[in-house]
């Protein structure tokens, strides 16, 4: 069938995208933990956490939007721009006015640096052409593949280069603003369409609405992501933080990576087919089959040779990561599994369950974490990962016997 010929190509494109950005993000920790201390990743992943929140709660949700949308996308392409450098300039404020507070709460004086750089990015990232979608939207993977993978390099190269010259965690987040100011760059050479700041209100406020549930899912999946980075950092400091987000980086590399190709893949090609029930339910079966194949076999892969792993990617003074690396793992293959069911509810605008699913991870996680980091350091933040997937695997059955399963079937 057509559609399964495109999600063939599209998921061969991705899985070299992935790969190659894998590796890339594998060669730049691998270099850069030997110059670094855990004490810089952890000042870094303190920016990295503020820009991340900032983003989040500023979402509009565009690019689903575009996507989930039938017509042209030259129709919002404005609108959609105006929104995305309003949204941009916001954080950026954002960043230098919380800047003193952020210090505060982490007494980390030294990442004052950091935001003031991080707010940059967040800046020149709005100026970003909304026509990257197509890619997307229109199955042009070899396209993304080229484009995505050129700013991948061109991000990990100045980060490595600047690193070993500077030994600081400076050099990671100048690559992010060189990265950004080539994409934005290429986003209009390639693309013949080019927004003008003219904004459409009835469109606007369209994006607006349409967004507003993506919005609350991805503050959701953001808190559920970071909630742990937070209770350590606040808890245990910037060196534990450290030792944590690496060992979460590399226990989640292969697992995530195989949800985010078959997500980026089959959430347009979902949407083309959303219409036909049979089809949709055979499509949505082979991807979910294949995610947790794969999701089970890196798992067990990074359980069985935890230790070698870390001694090649991150060298001798990271071994004591070990046994979070472990816990992490069987996080990141749940995990894994749980997003893959993400890209079908999206495809049918369901983005509210998508929500509910990451605030009940995020209600079991708070129960348990304080007291389970107390307790167990960086290995009880991994265990209440764990809790928190498990916590929202009913949002994900309940909604998907309800798509596939008739409601006569149901009530017998």
């Amino acid at each position: 069938m057509g559609y399964f010929k495109d999600a063939l190509k599209g998921i061969s494109w991705m899985t070299a995208l992935e790969g190659l950005t894998k590796a890339v993000a594998v060669l730049k920790i691998a270099v850069l933990a030997r110059i670094l201390t855990p004490s810089q990743f952890g000042s870094y992943g303190i920016a990295l956490l503020v820009l991340g929140f900032l983003e989040v709660i500023t979402e509009t949700g565009i690019n689903v939007f575009l996507i989930q949308e039938k017509d042209e996308i030259q129709k919002y392409l404005n609108s959609a721009w105006v929104v995305s450098i309003i949204r941009g300039t916001l954080v950026s404020l954002l960043i230098f006015l919380s800047a003193p507070l952020v210090i505060h709460f982490f007494n980390t004086p030294q990442v004052i640096t950091l935001l003031y750089l991080i707010a940059a990015v967040a800046f020149i990232r709005g100026f970003i052409n909304p026509m990257e979608v197509t890619f997307q939207k229109e199955l042009k993977f070899m396209k993304q593949f080229l484009f995505q993978g050129l700013l991948y390099l061109i991000d990990a190269g100045v980060a490595i280069s600047l690193g070993i010259i500077t030994h600081s965690e400076s050099a990671m987040i100048i690559s992010m603003i060189v990265a950004a100011t080539v994409e934005v760059i290429l986003s209009f050479a390639i693309f013949k369409d080019r927004p003008r700041l003219n904004l459409d209100k009835e469109k606007f406020l369209k994006v607006i609405h349409s967004g507003k549930w993506v919005t609350g899912a991805g503050i959701f999946a953001y808190i559920f992501q970071n909630i742990d980075n937070v209770t350590v950092g606040k808890v245990l400091g910037t060196t534990s933080l450290g030792f944590y987000q690496q060992s979460y980086s590399i226990s989640t590399l292969p697992v995530s990576g195989v949800s985010d190709i078959f997500s980026v893949v089959m959430f347009p090609v979902f949407v083309k087919i959303s219409d036909d029930a049979k089809i949709l339910k055979k499509a949505f079966i082979r991807a979910f089959g294949a995610i947790f194949f794969l999701a089970i076999v890196f798992g067990v892969v990074i359980l069985g040779f935890a230790h070698p792993i870390i001694l090649v990617f991150l060298g001798p003074k990271w071994l004591s990561i070990e046994p979070v690396l472990k816990v992490l793992a069987v996080f990141g293959v749940l995990k894994s599994i749980l997003n893959s069911t993400y890209s079908l509810f999206l495809s049918l605008k369901m983005q509210k369950t998508v929500m509910l699913s990451e605030l009940f991870g995020i209600v079991g996680m708070g129960l348990v974490i304080y007291p389970l980091v107390l307790k167990y350091g960086i290995v009880g933040a991994g265990y209440s990962t764990i809790i928190a997937v498990i916590c929202s695997l009913p949002v994900i059955i309940v909604n998907i016997q309800k798509i596939f399963i008739p409601k006569d079937v149901q009530k017998a």
